[in-house]
């Protein structure tokens, strides 16, 4: 009997070129994550790796190409070939980056598709054991006491972090300081730990450590509903901030030529490989990641929200950024 393999089915004229291209990679698969390595993009992106690998049958690489807020790296995923062999996880900055740095090489809607939303994590705002913030109210309430002496530290300019404090003291008529640290999160800890800032705001994913430690003293966080982590913690709407939510989240995106049943395909292989029980329990537990694994409609809806909401923040607060 007869055996076929792919390529000679298409010989033969069995396959056009098209199907055998929604049919899947031919590897290795890149997944390109725009940030170095050791962070919490690149993290998930290790723990899916095998998952993949073992359900594509070839060889899944992580690739860290790092720079300009996750951009440089999103144009690589934007020039890629739409074969099913490029896939680019991101961070939140991704929403943002449009606004921040409007004259990217690429249109970050047009030039890539969604592929997957999957997770998210609060952000916490927290202060010094040795300060006297007890509350996010009581941080605001000395804001609102002394005009532009009150500081923050976050990940970063342009970080979510630093734009919901922005939004939160536009909101609140407000005027507090952002003390950026180049390098990301782990300098603003070290700050704040250190008792040089009044507060840092920064994911759980970052900050969980220094909790368990009593380093760090919790006083609100970002998302609609407690963590389960951070059970004791309000949310901003408990701490008085109205129908405001600003919660991290990474996702995946393809180069936009990519064919939907390759797509489809990588959503159901990152879904399975996403709920692996101990890939589960590491990002959920250990990391602080409400895993979603969505559609990708959904990553595309969630991401034209996020866009339209923190580019607002970004033009009405004049918040700019070299590229």
């Amino acid at each position: 009997m007869t055996q076929w393999t792919r390529r000679g089915a298409i010989a033969a004229g069995l396959v056009t070129p098209a199907v055998a291209r929604a049919q899947g990679s031919q590897g290795p698969i890149r997944l390109l994550v725009p940030f170095a390595a050791g962070g919490t993009s690149d993290q998930i992106a290790r723990l899916v790796q095998p998952g993949l690998q073992q359900r594509y049958g070839v060889t899944v690489v992580v690739e860290n190409r790092p720079g300009a807020f996750g951009s440089i790296g999103a144009a690589a995923a934007a020039r890629a070939a739409g074969d099913g062999n490029t896939w680019l996880i991101v961070f939140d900055t991704h929403a943002v980056n449009p606004s921040m740095l409007p004259s990217q090489p690429f249109d970050h809607e047009r030039d890539l598709a969604p592929v997957m939303l999957i997770g998210t994590a609060p952000n916490v705002i927290a202060a010094h054991p040795a300060r006297p913030y007890r509350s996010l109210p009581d941080l605001l309430a000395a804001a609102r006491a002394r005009p532009d002496e009150i500081n923050y530290t976050s990940a970063g300019l342009g970080s979510l972090g630093h734009l919901t404090m922005a939004l939160i003291a536009q909101r609140q008529g407000l005027r507090m300081v952002h003390v950026p640290f180049g390098g990301g999160a782990a300098p603003a800890v070290t700050a704040t730990i250190g008792n040089q800032v009044d507060a840092i705001i920064a994911a759980t994913t970052v900050l969980s450590a220094q909790f368990a430690a009593e380093a760090l003293r919790p006083l609100a966080q970002t998302a609609l509903t407690r963590h389960p982590t951070l059970l004791s913690v309000p949310t901003l709407v408990e701490s008085g901030l109205e129908g405001l939510e600003a919660t991290p989240w990474w996702g995946v995106y393809a180069p936009a030529a990519t064919p939907r049943p390759l797509i489809d395909r990588f959503n159901a292989a990152l879904g399975e490989a996403l709920r692996q029980e101990e890939v589960n329990r590491r990002l959920t537990r250990l990391m602080g990641v409400t895993v979603i694994a969505s559609s990708p409609e959904v990553m595309g809806e969630h991401f034209g929200r996020q866009m339209r909401l923190w580019g607002d923040v970004v033009r009405q607060n004049n918040i700019r950024v070299e590229g």
